[in-house]
Parts: structure tokens; C-alpha cells; sequence
């Protein structure tokens, strides 16, 4: 991660950013700074909470559930330049599932809902391999509150 350069810093930001990395103590720390510098630069600085919280989850679940703890994470603007979509691929055939319940007591078991709250839709797809990709989409904060609803894609895990 040390050749990470802020956008400001070369001109032109591009449209996405793809990250290849083993998961570590402080890379969740490290993806969130870049994460925030980049929806600054697109002007969507107003899903920084959400997008975070959404990347620190899936990383989360890559150090909780996939042996050799590898990703890519891929942060997408969509092309109307309303939103984000951030996608985690790892080798771990693991899929995750939402839970229904999680006793308070629990030491885990609600990233999902977490990032089920916070996104407009997520779901899971086949990734590298065997492996799978978990992606989440937000879009303008501005159009949640307006009572826009997601629209629900075919495999979507909501």
C-alpha cells in the first residue's frame, strides 16, 4: 500500500480504483483512507460513512472466513456519477448468508446486516476461481431520504 498516491495528485481521477492485497491488522485503517479520498474526488463525499463501513465489513469477513486472507477490492462510480459500487473478490468458496438473528452476546455474525442497512443492495456473485465476489452499490444519499427504493436484481441477497 505504500504506492498509494491521493487522486488530487495525479490530475485526472479515473473512474475506479482495483486493489490486490492480503487482508491485515491495519488494511481495513488504510482501504478507508483511500476509499474517502476517492469519493471526495468524485463528489460523493456524502456516502463516505456507508462506503466505509460496507469495505471494513467485507474485509472483515475476508480475514474472519478466507484462509489466505487475498482479495481485490474494486471501487466503481457509475457512469451517471450518482453513486458507488465496491466489490470484494476472494478464492474462498464460503458464501455468506444474512443472518436472521445474532444473540447479543455474539462476537460476530452482523456484518451483513450492517452492510445490509447501509447500502441500497448487495449481493454475491462467482468470483476468481472458485472463489466469489461480494459487492454492495450506494447511491445519492439525497434520493434514500427522497423514498427512492432499490431496485432488486436477480441474485441479489436482499
Amino acid at each position: 500500500m505504500n504506492d498509494y498516491f491521493p487522486p488530487t495528485l495525479m490530475g485526472h481521477c479515473p473512474d475506479q480504483y482495483t486493489m490486490r492485497f492480503t487482508v491485515g491488522a491495519h488494511s481495513a485503517r488504510h482501504v478507508r483512507r483511500i476509499v474517502r479520498s476517492y469519493l471526495t474526488e468524485w463528489e460523493l463525499a456524502g456516502l463516505t460513512d456507508a462506503v466505509e463501513l460496507g469495505v471494513t465489513e467485507l474485509l472483515a469477513n475476508v480475514v474472519r472466513h478466507v484462509p489466505d486472507r487475498r482479495c481485490t477490492l474494486l471501487l466503481l462510480r457509475r457512469a451517471d456519477g450518482s453513486g458507488v459500487r465496491v466489490e470484494v473478490a476472494d478464492g474462498s468458496p464460503r458464501r455468506p448468508c444474512l443472518a436472521d438473528e445474532v444473540p447479543d452476546d455474539a462476537e460476530g455474525g452482523r456484518g451483513l446486516v450492517l452492510l445490509d442497512a447501509v447500502a441500497d443492495k448487495w449481493g454475491v456473485g462467482p468470483g476468481p476461481g472458485r472463489g466469489k465476489t461480494v459487492w454492495f452499490e450506494c447511491g445519492d444519499p439525497a434520493e434514500r431520504c427522497a423514498g427512492a427504493s432499490p431496485v432488486l436484481e436477480a441474485g441479489d441477497a436482499r
